[in-house]
């Protein structure tokens, strides 16, 4: 089987005229991630920062790739970083890596949230390509001097974004290059996290020494690239406009909860939810919910020829409808078990088998000398929108512009 027919294969059962569209289009549309290590013998020197999260991904696994230095401010998470990297030089804190550290190539920053952009721009002055959890920073200000500093430096940057490469998202991304929703008009996206019991040490609210960690009162649309994964991730439509209405609870249990009452965000919301507009004219509704029962992430598009439901555990499987055709149940491949991978790295992983994507893709883009798929520009177009959303809401859903940030020249 070719590359064009197996980029078919894996996509799924589209009409024959998207197949078709499919094919033509090549392999370019379907294979994300391939990776290519025996016609590259180039090695990336990897550190990596962040012994929670960070600890996660699979690097390692990449034959292009030696993880040559980690580090976190505790103890017990340098540990497992070691453990899981078979890293011997081990660093107390990021700050003393790069005054110290000369065998480093690229960085994977996964500290807290508030210090991503500060820390971006810390490791790409020192020379250091940068792959960064998300989001990608947490103010206009910072994402104006990620774009600066990229631009200054030249440097490769990605976010590691989850939902981009999801089994679920790489089939609406194939399916939408393919022509298969005809015109894609609207998403539904949403992440759902329940954090009210994260009061206690040993939850997400704290950290290893007991003190409060970034993730306590967090504003959950400061956190919105898993669901816009799911929009920019598919189309690269950008939004433009944005409006946010947020919930901190009725009941005055709710209102009283620490997360809302006791944060350094002075973030008044459990929940917020958005209507945005992209850049094409079409709609998106983003729900991020941290005080509910949840189930993770997931989306619906809707086109005018074809709809694509997304899983929700336990109430039913992915769905498309086409139109004249009707609503049926669509397998969705295990995108990881084939040669979009290297060998090593074809298996199940965290986060809907996305972490083995996310590995291979910084790496691949390094070895090749290219931009990373979730670029800057791509990632400041996924996180951009909720920072503007949390300023609506505090202005009761006020509709504001979202600041664009593309590449100059």
């Amino acid at each position: 089987m070719n590359t064009e027919d197996r980029t078919v294969h894996l996509n799924m059962e589209l009409s024959s005229k998207a197949a078709a569209c499919l094919a033509a289009a090549g392999a370019a549309l379907g294979m994300v991630g391939r990776a290519y290590p025996a016609e590259n013998q180039k090695k990336i020197r990897l550190a990596v920062v962040g012994g929670g999260f960070g600890a996660t991904f699979h690097w390692h696994e990449h034959p292009n790739c030696v993880v040559t230095a980690v580090t976190d401010l505790y103890p017990g998470r340098r540990k497992a970083l070691q453990a899981r990297y078979q890293c011997d030089n081990v660093y107390e804190s990021l700050e003393v890596m790069v005054e110290k550290a000369k065998d480093i190539d690229a960085v994977a920053i996964f500290s807290g949230a508030p210090d991503h952009a500060r820390h971006t721009k810390l490791c790409m002055e020192r020379g250091w390509h940068v792959v960064s959890a998300v989001p990608a920073c947490v103010s206009l200000d910072e994402a104006a001097m990620l774009q600066e500093v990229k631009e200054k430096t030249g440097l490769k940057y990605m976010m590691a974004e989850s939902s981009y490469y999801r089994q679920e998202c790489i089939f609406a991304r194939n399916m939408y290059r393919a022509g298969g929703f005809g015109e894609l008009f609207s998403f539904e996206a949403e992440y759902y996290h329940d954090v009210r019991d994260n009061t206690t040490p040993g939850t997400l609210g704290f950290n290893p020494d007991g003190s409060r960690s970034w993730r306590w009162g967090f504003p959950p649309m400061w956190y919105p690239t898993h669901s816009l994964g799911f929009v920019t991730g598919v189309t690269k439509e950008r939004i433009t406009k944005v409006s946010c209405l947020g919930w901190g609870g009725t009941s005055p249990d709710i209102r009283r909860h620490p997360y809302r009452r006791e944060n350094a965000y002075k973030n008044p919301f459990f929940c917020q939810s958005a209507m945005m507009l992209t850049d094409q004219g079409h709609l998106c509704r983003v729900n991020e919910f941290r005080y509910c029962v949840p189930y993770g992430e997931r989306a619906q598009w809707f086109g005018d020829q074809a709809t694509l439901y997304m899983a929700v555990g336990g109430v039913h499987g992915n769905v498309v409808n086409r139109k004249g055709q009707g609503a049926k149940p669509v397998a969705v491949p295990d995108y990881w078990k084939s040669d979009m991978l290297p060998e090593p790295m074809r298996h199940a992983s965290g986060h809907g088998g996305s972490a083995v994507f996310i590995s291979a893709e910084f790496i691949n883009a390094l070895i090749e000398d290219r931009e990373p798929e979730i670029d800057l520009y791509e990632s400041l177009a996924m996180t951009v929108p909720g920072i503007v959303a949390h300023e609506s809401s505090l202005k009761g859903g006020e509709q504001l512009t979202v600041p664009q940030f593309v590449k100059k020249g």
